[in-house]
């Protein structure tokens, strides 16, 4: 079977790399990849957007199955092309993707379905906005309607704040057109969790949940990020907990998509805000979180493939999905100065010291990289994701740790608490005292 990954970013070397441990045996192609994707099948010269490139490949390279790592291409319409094709691919189609690719289509939909999330308003006049961002008062969230690579949300503390967004997005065009329709919304107060589930119809496979850090430094401190470090479980969100967040946000906007006509396959994750009130929705993402995936992925115990296979096939409710018991994290390195300007092509080394500290239990995904000549070198933002598998979220935390102290990159940061909340909430170890 040959399978084509649609991406370039640490998701997309995770996907590689565990879809390599299918019984199957899949030929791998990554567009375009990375430099650790290099070392899982084919990398690919094509960019993540170019939907007829990308289905000329498909037919040029025999594809079997299209595996589309980010939204963008899913909201362009990949899996329209590839149904068009004949070809199966794991995700939604265009109308079922505008759950990501658009956040007033999403938030109007929960309004309608009864789904628990913010209050909101919608807007696509600058003065309008402003207008009700001054009676509604700070503090205040606004979003940028269309996709911003996840950088499209300002948590306005202030009203200043919350005008400057706007400024920013609606007049300055930061984020083109994607910034020309806004939502704002009132700020939710709580944890936040990501629950990602396979869902093909109305059935539905829950992964086990999630945190991720967005903000840049310590302390959830700075500009927000594609995220910093994810772990799971996430104690925030206990498995306990699994069968109400499908009863009364999953499947509700599972069965709107099917009476919309366009029914969903694929990954859908909610990002939420365990509040006080209960779980509400953040936002939909169509696709993996990264860097969700990455310790996701560690803790998978089941062939991704055939889960795959059985989603984009319509035989979801056959299969059953098993995580380890044990806890996952993931460490983000970046380049010095990202999410805003960062330099590029330090040389990166170090990655199989890291590895070889703990085999099996820790693996260090690529993201923003790639190959020149034969060095390796930093070619993105978030430039590594050290993940580490451990018998709590401690000791899977001492490993992802312990490895970084192996990998050298100038110019470079990460996090140094990652997992905080988690250990937080995590019960004390037996053994310890008090």
């Amino acid at each position: 079977m040959r399978i084509l990954i649609v991406g370039s970013g640490g998701r997309e070397h995770a996907l590689a790399w565990k879809l390599n441990q299918s019984p199957l045996r899949p030929e791998i192609f990554i567009a375009p990849g990375n430099g650790g994707t290099a070392e899982e099948g084919t990398n690919l010269p094509l960019a993540a957007d170019d939907i007829p490139g990308i289905m000329d490949c498909v037919s040029r390279k025999g594809i079997d199955f299209v595996l589309p790592g980010p939204e963008l291409p899913l909201v362009l319409g990949l899996a329209d092309a590839c149904a068009k094709a004949g070809v199966p691919c794991f995700g939604p189609r265009a109308r079922a993707a505008a759950l990501e690719g658009s956040k007033a289509f999403a938030k109007t939909l929960m309004r309608e379905m009864g789904v628990p999330t913010a209050e909101f308003a919608v807007f696509s006049d600058h003065a309008a906005a402003v207008a009700h961002a001054r009676a509604r008062g700070a503090p205040l969230v606004i979003k940028a309607d269309g996709l911003a690579s996840g950088k499209g949300v300002v948590v306005a503390k202030s009203l200043d704040a919350a005008l400057e967004a706007l400024q920013d997005m609606m007049v300055r065009k930061r984020f083109g057109p994607a910034g020309e329709t806004v939502v704002i919304e009132d700020l939710l107060v709580g944890e936040e969790a990501s629950f990602l589930a396979f869902c093909q119809g109305e059935t539905v496979i829950p992964l086990p949940a999630a945190q991720d850090h967005k903000a840049v430094y310590d302390g959830d401190a700075g500009p927000n990020t594609g995220g910093m470090g994810a772990y799971s479980p996430a104690p925030v969100l206990p498995e306990s907990r699994q069968d109400d967040i499908v009863r009364t946000i999953i499947r509700p906007v599972l069965r709107k998509m099917r009476d919309l006509g366009c029914p969903y396959s694929g990954i859908l994750y909610a990002g939420l805000m365990i509040t006080a009130q209960g779980p509400k929705v953040v936002e939909f993402n169509v696709r993996f979180g990264d860097p969700e995936c990455q310790p996701l992925l560690l803790r998978l115990e089941d062939d991704l493939l055939a889960l795959m296979l059985a989603c984009s096939e319509g035989r979801l409710r056959e299969v059953r999905l098993r995580s380890s018991p044990q806890a996952a994290i993931c460490v983000v390195l970046a380049a010095a100065g990202y999410p805003g300007g960062y330099p590029k092509g330090m040389p990166v080394s170090g990655i199989d010291a890291a590895q070889a500290l703990f085999p099996g239990r820790l693996k260090v995904f690529q993201a923003g990289t790639k190959i020149v000549g034969k060095t390796l070198v930093a070619n993105g933002g978030r430039v590594l994701g050290v993940t580490a598998l451990g018998g709590d979220l401690a000791e899977a935390r001492s490993r992802a740790y312990a490895a970084l102290e192996k990998i050298r990159m100038d110019n470079s940061h990460f996090r140094r608490d990652i997992g905080h909340r988690g250990l937080r909430a995590s019960p004390p170890d037996p053994g310890e005292s008090a």
